[in-house]
């Protein structure tokens, strides 16, 4: 059966010479047989590989739509009101928004993308599942979860100056080859200790810069862990280049190619400069996480005695708030926002 690896190894051949790095990652987790697009079609999700904010329960989805609530208001009203989820994967943010009836529901046109035919299957009803970014002006909010890391990057190595690393076939195996760069990227420090790595997240800025060009007014709000490239060049590389199965580190990225996920911490340095950072716990509070938890604890009490359905998700506020707000955890997730449009206040 043919594999990613193979992919690799067909670009390998084709070019007749190692490839470059973000190229590997493109076919490892993107190409036809790679992990988001292949029979093994990794997923957010705990019967997934991954468990991001959204999966933590519904609680997160009813802080997102409080949130709309206020920019809807804050762009005065728009009909419609474009919501853009990217990287929506099964597409359980989008169904917690709606399960919560935010007031700008009426006027919502909500854009779940996701690359995956797999998961897009498995969007709820009452939206617009598409397999790219809608190329139409939008007003309102573009959203991306756990995106960026996604995106294939290039990676640099340290050896007296900054060389390139490309990834080769040798003897039956994916192997690293690090080469002369043809330039060296600015974002890069100077100098760095014999061995240092930095990903260069050039795919991550185009996408941030591609999405304020379709935003007639409104933002982009960005969920992610995040570091800087000098930060990263000055940490062991597996702390911030990692890979991830069934819940579980992987193993080495040239590994198992199109059976993990390869993820990055996201350069806040390299993409535009956003309007605002902030931590996801700060984020959530922000935007009324402790008035929802209260509010669930609240209707347990008045129905401890006979609990329903609704009652015990509403006592479940608590501890997908504890998971949401940890600051060792996605608590400690950055949350980046770009403000568009020349009526919008940043809120």
């Amino acid at each position: 059966m043919h594999s990613a690896a193979d992919d690799v190894r067909w670009a390998i051949d084709n070019r007749g010479a190692p490839i470059r790095f973000d190229e590997f990652v493109r076919l490892a987790l993107y190409g036809e047989h790679g992990f988001y697009l292949g029979q093994r079609s990794g997923r957010a999700g705990r019967r997934g590989d991954f468990l991001t904010s959204p999966e933590v329960g519904p609680l997160f989805g009813a802080v997102i739509a409080r949130a709309l609530d206020s920019w809807w208001e804050s762009l005065g009203r728009p009909d419609p009101f474009d919501v853009v989820e990217v990287g929506a994967g099964p597409g359980t943010l989008a169904r917690a928004v709606l399960s919560a009836a935010p007031s700008c529901k009426t006027a919502l046109r909500y854009a779940a993308v996701e690359v995956s035919e797999q998961q897009r299957a498995l969007h709820p009803s009452g939206i617009e599942s598409v397999a790219a970014f809608p190329e139409r002006p939008l007003t309102g909010v573009v959203l991306a979860n756990e995106l960026l890391d996604n995106l294939p990057f290039r990676l640099f190595v340290y050896d007296g100056g900054w060389r390139e690393s490309f990834v080769g076939f040798d003897r039956g195996r994916l192997v690293e080859h690090v080469l002369r760069a043809e330039s060296i990227p600015p974002c890069l420090p100077e100098t760095a200790t014999h061995g240092a790595r930095a990903a260069v997240q050039d795919s991550a800025r185009q996408w941030v810069e591609s999405v304020i060009a379709h935003l007639s007014s409104g933002r982009i709000v960005v969920f992610d862990y995040c570091s800087t490239t000098a930060t990263m060049a000055s940490r062991p590389w597996r702390e911030w280049l990692r890979t991830y199965a069934s819940h579980e580190r992987g193993v080495h990225f040239l590994s198992n190619v199109g059976e993990q996920d390869i993820t990055v911490e996201v350069a806040i340095d390299q993409l535009p400069a956003p309007s605002s950072v902030s931590t996801q716990a700060d984020f959530l509070r922000r935007h009324g996480i402790d008035a929802l938890v209260e509010e669930g604890k609240h209707m347990w009490e008045e129905r401890a005695s006979r609990p329903d359905l609704e009652a015990m998700k509403m006592r479940s506020r608590v501890s997908e708030a504890e998971a949401l707000l940890d600051a060792s955890g996605l608590g400690g997730f950055s949350v980046l926002e770009w403000v568009t449009g020349a009526n919008e206040s940043y809120r």
